[in-house]
């Protein structure tokens, strides 16, 4: 039988271990929708209530700082060294291993915090981290604050558009619909914006970045 793996079916059979399960893939390496499926629980939430908002933030911030933990661990057993000859395996290539060096070196811990905000840096950050030798204690409080405030960011984004797409959907009039379709494009909008300002601030010009060496 084949795993029917629509976001929905997920959700309604397996809940928050699905919320938990999702950021803690995406954050040992493995390039894994987890900021997706935050977003989509917590529409789902606000739209069945079957799932608490709450729950779905606390899943996703325990995964999250737990995947986080395990990709600090496997950078610091397997070292620069090894990342730089086999990271292409995991899509870690050079010039993204020197991205990532950059922006820890020109950071510095605070690096730790922004890194759950940004895609590259959420999947490979606490792995460059670990192969760094940042001191673990340092680490570990930067990671807890960034996992929490990136899932409860998220999760009451999509909390409230889940909130609003099903107060108006019970009325389809033009109003409601244009209303609704508004409501989408700013969110989107304002979250799209301040991701790439906040891409720019923390990687500045990623054209710099040579492909060799780290």
């Amino acid at each position: 039988m084949a795993l029917d793996l629509n976001p929905g079916h997920l959700l309604h059979a397996y809940g928050y271990a699905v919320v938990f399960a999702a950021p803690l893939v995406e954050s040992t390496g493995i390039p894994f929708p987890g900021e997706t499926v935050l977003v989509a629980a917590a529409v789902y939430a606000a739209t069945t209530g079957r799932l608490s908002v709450v729950g779905v933030i606390v899943a996703a911030a325990a995964g999250a700082i737990m995947g986080d933990n395990l990709g600090y661990g496997i950078g610091r057993i397997a070292g620069r060294a090894v990342l730089v000859r086999f990271g292409g395996w995991i899509r870690l290539d050079r010039r993204r291993l020197a991205l990532l060096h950059r922006f820890f070196e020109h950071r510095g811990p605070l690096a730790v915090f922004v890194a759950r905000f940004i895609a590259v840096l959420r999947t490979f950050g606490a792995i460059v981290a670990g192969a760094a030798e940042m001191r673990y204690r340092t680490f570990l409080f930067f990671n807890a604050l960034g996992g929490a405030a990136w899932a409860t960011a998220y999760g009451l984004v999509g909390f409230e558009l889940g909130r609003a797409y099903h107060r108006f959907g019970g009325a389809l009039t033009w109003v409601s619909i244009g209303a609704g379709i508004l409501l989408v494009v700013l969110a989107v909008g304002g979250m799209v914006l301040a991701r790439r300002r906040l891409e720019r601030w923390a990687l500045g010009d990623m054209d710099d970045v040579p492909g060799e060496g780290v």
